[in-house]
């Protein structure tokens, strides 16, 4: 008991350090509540709140049956497809790239320009990038999916990195001593390692993009996000309702069956 006690007292006293974290998080919580201002609380909008309410608790369900291109059903397939497609051309994309990044397969200064292009990639938000391609391509799913694509990109890439990363060396070296070239070390030495790890993440992006494709349709990229702002512009809160629940039956099937293919990709 005494040489625990002992071990106990050679510990660093952090209670101080403890205290000043917590006094940092109150001032910074106290500082944050001075933002929010009841004043422009009106009557009207305390209806308004009121009819979003009922609203979203009595969904049209005629528009949830709807099998036309203007029914939840339709856009719901749009908008997975979206995301779909442009997880899979991102996936394609960020796999040389990923490579070109790796310290432990590339040259450093090689890895370190590629790395800051990724960087830039993921820096700019979707919503950008959706903005940047409707004046391209005009609105519509092609625009939704070059987003989808290039956003994948960059955050796969970094994903794929640290598998990469992360592989037994000891492999690497034995195919080097007897003369392997690069590409026969991805083939034969890399890539059976990182075939299961890789689409585990590339299913979690996909879960992403899934919410991703519905924000970007806000903004004229395809999908169920347009007939969604239209229906909040005009006030149809049974609309959005119903929207919102496709949404978030679509989701939660999607995340169910990835969670279920991860899990069988990752423990074989």
């Amino acid at each position: 008991m005494n040489a625990i006690e002992k071990q106990l007292q050679l510990q660093p006293n952090r209670r101080m350090s403890y205290i000043m974290i917590i006094v940092i998080v109150c001032l910074l919580f106290i500082w944050s509540i001075t933002t929010i201002h009841f004043e422009n609380i009106s009557v009207n909008g305390i209806k308004i709140a009121k009819n979003i309410f009922v609203g979203l608790l009595n969904p049209d369900w005629s528009l949830l049956v709807n099998t036309t291109t203007a029914g939840v059903p339709y856009l719901l397939i749009e908008t997975m497809a979206i995301a779909f497609l442009g997880t899979i051309v991102g996936a394609l994309l960020a796999i040389p790239l990923a490579f070109l990044s790796a310290s432990n397969i590339v040259p450093k200064p090689i890895a370190f320009v590629v790395r800051l292009l990724l960087i830039i990639i993921r820096t700019i938000p979707a919503i950008v990038y959706g903005l940047m391609f409707i004046r391209v391509t005009g609105p519509g799913p092609f625009a939704g999916v070059l987003t989808m694509s290039l956003t994948s990109i960059g955050m796969l890439s970094k994903l794929y990195v640290d598998v990469i990363e992360d592989l037994d060396k000891s492999i690497l070296e034995s195919m080097e001593a007897i003369g392997c070239t690069l590409l026969e070390k991805i083939r034969y030495g890399i890539w059976p390692q990182l075939t299961a790890l890789f689409l585990s993440i590339v299913i979690y992006r996909f879960d992403m993009n899934l919410r991703d494709a519905t924000v970007l349709g806000l903004v004229g990229a395809g999908g169920i996000g347009a007939p969604l702002i239209f229906a909040m512009n005009a006030y149809k809160w049974s609309e959005v309702g119903s929207i919102l629940l496709g949404l978030v039956l679509l989701i939660l099937l999607v995340e169910y069956v990835s969670n279920r293919i991860r899990t069988k990709l990752v423990k074989g």
